[in-house]
């Protein structure tokens, strides 16, 4: 046990991957086995570890850990996704966390990210707050507590993650999610990159609400479209596509030295890497850049 003034051990961090690169392409999901199996070989022979837990509906909890457990892998935290606006039945949301919430237990997980995503307002004009209205964040805030108190019941820890094109898109809209419901409800699990897009400094966000953070997405963007002006009518998907949006770890302009700085020391959840759309020739060469550079930032 440290003493009084020491800083306490912390403990190696693992690195893991979300291999979405590899399952989302052209702006279609495609979560088969075979995608996923391309994933966890090219990701098992980079080095990897560990990766974000997608387990496929036809797959126990158990099948899936011996499938990727194949590759050397382990489960890593996952997401629960939902709009959390006026489109969703909150009582089908929170049978569908709770049937989640089962799933992530039982492969030993005792966290998860929570985040809205994918409403088309926000999609067709991304990073803005576009079609903002305070009565839909509120019903949102309110849903979203519906749901973590699900997630909590259940045996699991929710930890929003900030993802432009959702109803938490903008600082306000986080910051009046995390303190309506307070930590008891919901902790912070912040992407780097989403944040960064949304004209949000991470390492500041993180410094707010160090002590709620229970993991985190690392990732990169470059500086090409951050500007508002310089996106005008382009969508999520059309900015994506350019592969001038999301970059590697440490080729872009997230500034992740004040990203690690702002962790706690206490921190024991892992460090997820991830690239939605590659500038690298491929997949393979992609997380190949972000594994070696979280080697040398983040694992020494």
């Amino acid at each position: 046990m440290a003493t009084t003034g020491e800083k306490p051990t912390r403990h190696p961090p693992q690195v893991a991957a979300n291999p979405i690169s590899y399952w989302a392409r052209d702006g279609r999901v495609d979560k088969s086995r075979d995608v996923f199996e391309e994933a966890f070989a090219d990701l098992a022979d980079i080095g990897f570890t560990a990766v974000k837990a997608d387990v496929p509906d036809d797959m126990t909890a158990e099948q899936y850990a011996a499938w990727i457990g194949r590759y050397g892998l382990s489960a890593s935290v996952s997401l629960f996704s939902s709009p959390f606006d006026e489109t969703i039945d909150i009582v089908d949301e929170m049978e569908r966390a709770k049937r989640f919430a089962e799933v992530q237990v039982a492969l030993g997980l005792d966290r998860t990210m929570i985040s809205s995503m994918a409403i088309p307002a926000r999609m067709a004009e991304p990073a803005v707050g576009a079609d903002f209205d305070k009565d839909r964040l509120a019903l949102a805030i309110e849903n979203c507590g519906i749901v973590c108190l699900v997630l909590q019941r259940e045996g699991l820890r929710p930890l929003h993650h900030s993802h432009v094109g959702g109803a938490f898109e903008t600082e306000d809209e986080i910051t009046q999610l995390l303190d309506t419901l307070g930590p008891d409800v919901i902790g912070l699990g912040p992407d780097t990159g989403h944040l960064c897009w949304a004209g949000i400094d991470p390492a500041a966000l993180i410094n707010r609400y160090a002590d709620r953070i229970g993991g985190i997405h690392i990732k990169d963007c470059f500086g090409d479209y951050l500007d508002p002006s310089a996106r005008a009518s382009l969508s999520y998907q059309e900015l994506s596509a350019t592969k001038r949006l999301w970059a590697e770890c440490g080729r872009g302009v997230v500034d992740f030295e004040a990203v690690l700085d702002a962790m706690p020391e206490d921190y024991d959840g892992d460090y997820m890497l991830e690239v939605d759309e590659p500038s690298a020739e491929s997949r393979y060469e992609s997380y190949q850049i972000c594994y070696d550079w979280a080697r040398l930032s983040i694992m020494d």
